[in-house]
């Protein structure tokens, strides 16, 4: 557990300065703009278009190095633990939930992200979860209308929709 704590907190702190330096990127809209101009506040516009992600990942840093200096004096109980970092249920778990994301992400360039969200949340509630078909496919079917109408239609960020794009059309007309 101790080694995990630090191994994580390391890997973490390593996507924050990642984050941190491309936020930090200008715009492709707008190449003028200097690096880290935009994690700040712009006059009459409000926050650049890094300040969030910037911002966000500079308080995960901070967040990892405290993890690091509580690993250090072994204030926290991972800290002073020798237990391992999975057990054998916990290995099987990350194998099951990790394979069900990376398939979720393969089925995005083929059914889409809305088609691919359903069998995901599908296969996680009846397979992983154990719940009932109805509250499965409730689920599974509204969190993808919910997400298409947030995303698509009210912030009109587009998302891929792969070979189930013939179904959108119909909804774009009606609604854009």
């Amino acid at each position: 557990m101790r080694r995990a704590e630090i191994v994580t907190s390391i890997i973490l702190g390593i996507l924050s300065l990642y984050f941190m330096w491309k936020s930090g990127e200008a715009p492709s809209w707008n190449p003028d703009i200097a690096r880290f101009d935009n994690i700040g506040f712009i006059d009459g516009e409000g926050p650049g278009s890094g300040f969030w992600p910037f911002w966000l990942s500079a308080i995960m840093l901070i967040c990892c190095i405290w993890i690091g200096i509580n690993w250090y004096r072994k204030t926290s109980p991972q800290s002073v633990s020798e237990e391992p970092f999975l057990d054998s249920y916990g290995k099987k778990m990350l194998l099951m939930v990790g394979g069900g994301l990376l398939g979720f992400l393969g089925l995005i360039h083929i059914v889409g992200f809305y088609g691919a969200m359903f069998i995901f949340l599908f296969y996680y509630m009846k397979f992983l979860g154990r719940h009932s078909t109805r509250i499965t496919l409730t689920i599974s079917v509204f969190m993808p209308v919910i997400s298409f109408f947030f995303f698509d239609i009210a912030m009109r960020i587009v998302l891929p929709k792969g070979y189930l794009e013939p179904l959108f059309i119909p909804l774009y007309d009606i609604f854009l």
